[in-house]
């Protein structure tokens, strides 16, 4: 089990998802992956994206993804110093324009209400906290089977991936009568 953890405006965040994408679809069944939302402070709008993330998930779980990757392609909308001459009611309606784009226009209004529903601020709040509670203070951060992977604020390749995963694997492989048996 691998565990992302990613703040939707951070370069870093964005710069690390395409090789865990690509080191994901390559095992396909054999490992799963769960992102945790880390909205860092310093990034202006990190709490909105994230919980534009949130109310997207509530609605159509499948487009979640599809969304988190729209934040990465166009974060320099929602990235400092580029919203410092809007309001911040200008930015959320452009960041509800863009989830609506991504995952369906029908869902403007439902996505739109979502900003004003206090469960996806409980919810937006609780994924910040709940990054703490594990010690996560950067993103990206990566967890595989609950142990953080090392240098993981670094870009971590494809090929790094490989070699995290691949031992793991081929253990968790191993026939269960290759094991010694117990005996107290």
């Amino acid at each position: 089990m691998i565990e992302a953890f990613f703040d939707p405006v951070c370069p870093d965040s964005r710069d690390a998802w395409p090789p865990l994408k690509q080191a994901i679809h390559h095992y396909g069944s054999r490992v799963s992956l769960i992102v945790h939302l880390l909205p860092l402070p310093y990034h202006d709008y990190a709490f909105s994206t994230s919980r534009a993330l949130h109310i997207v998930n509530l609605l159509n779980p499948s487009a979640t993804f599809r969304l988190l990757e729209s934040f990465f392609e166009y974060q320099g909308r929602f990235y400092n110093a580029q919203t410092s001459n809007k309001s911040r009611d200008a930015v959320v309606d452009e960041i509800i324009k863009l989830a609506a784009e991504t995952v369906g226009n029908s869902y403007y209004s439902a996505i739109e209400s979502g900003f004003n529903d206090r469960k996806t601020d409980l919810k937006t709040r609780i994924s910040f906290k709940y990054s703490a509670s594990r010690g996560v203070f950067g993103t990206p951060t990566f967890y595989i089977n609950g142990f953080a992977v090392p240098d993981s604020d670094s870009a971590i390749d494809y090929k790094q991936w490989r070699s995290f995963i691949d031992p793991l694997l081929l253990a968790q492989s191993r026939k269960r009568d290759d094991l010694p048996p117990l005996s107290l």
